[in-house]
């Protein structure tokens, strides 16, 4: 089952020629996801064929850079004759100014449009086999960050076992691989613990939108197969970060390296380092062991499962 993630947007504050404000488009089968939208995100959508079939779209805060976008993208699903819902997650007491820039742009489509607030611990989306989950993050407002969790698979079934203890290949495999127990026509009974292994792990992805490094981000990446963080700056810029509610590179590979996450996208990269950019991933490769970089935008990553 694919699970595939589309910069769209990975500048700072300000765009550039190279690089747009903050989105991330999230593939997982028939799900549509959609990580903050800057503006002009529905033409980068346009230009690297996500498509606008979007069903949930999770907003980090409502700083200009990073929902501006939101109206021109409800019009154009509009005029495309939209008919399913969309839900668009805002951190908690943020309900209102969302529905105000909507409003304040004759934003008012016909399909069903929900606001739904969302704050640290909570679940913002249930699916059939995952969740997203918000957790805490520092900015210069409220904000939140967001967790893409599988849930894990089913072990792995040793068939070679299960026909050792007398099991006839067919519906009996079935019945142990999905925990049940079987009883044999001899009358033995065979325990699913017998011939199925530990539970695996899903896979996980967490946006952190703007942030300073924190501890719940640690705790929401861990394992990550995939931490897209925060790099505005270079270590030298470090009091501005801090200032600003931003992260350097070496910050955010502090915390991937905290959390043992597998790789980390470098992004909200800021204007001054638009054209070279290779210092801030060099700056985290110096602090975390995975793999550090910092895609462009367009750029895409597939998350395979974890090697079982």
């Amino acid at each position: 089952m694919s699970l595939c993630v589309t910069f769209l947007g990975t500048g700072g504050a300000v765009p550039s020629v190279q690089r747009n404000t903050s989105a991330v488009f999230v593939r997982r089968e028939g799900e549509r996801l959609l990580f903050d939208c800057g503006e002009g995100t529905q033409r980068q959508m346009m230009r690297f064929g996500t498509g606008f079939d979007v069903s949930h779209v999770f907003v980090s805060h409502l700083h200009g850079d990073h929902v501006l976008g939101l109206p021109g993208l409800l019009q154009t699903m509009e005029f495309n004759d939209r008919t399913d819902p969309v839900a668009i997650h805002v951190p908690n007491g943020r309900r209102r100014a969302m529905r105000n820039l909507l409003d304040g742009t004759a934003t008012r489509p016909s399909f069903p449009l929900r606001i739904r607030e969302v704050g640290a611990g909570d679940v913002a989306y249930r699916a059939g086999e995952f969740e997203v989950r918000a957790f805490r993050t520092e900015h210069r407002t409220k904000s939140v960050g967001y967790a893409l969790v599988e849930d894990d698979r089913k072990g792995r079934f040793d068939r070679e076992r299960a026909e050792e203890l007398g099991v006839p290949p067919g519906p009996l495999f079935s019945k142990l691989h999905e925990g049940e127990s079987v009883e044999l026509d001899d009358g033995t009974v065979v325990h699913s613990d017998q011939v199925v292994g530990d539970p695996r792990p899903g896979r996980r992805f967490v946006y952190t939108g703007d942030t300073r490094p924190t501890d719940a981000t640690v705790e929401a990446a861990e394992a990550a197969d995939l931490l897209v963080h925060d790099a505005t700056f270079l270590a030298e810029e470090a009091d501005r970060a801090n200032s600003t509610g931003h992260s350097t590179a070496r910050e955010a590979a502090e915390v991937a390296a905290a959390a043992g996450a597998k790789r980390l996208a470098l992004t909200h990269v800021s204007s001054r380092y638009a054209g070279y950019v290779t210092p801030i991933a060099e700056e985290a490769r110096e602090t975390f062991d995975g793999e550090a970089f910092v895609p462009d935008d367009g750029d895409e990553v597939d998350l395979p499962y974890p090697d079982d």
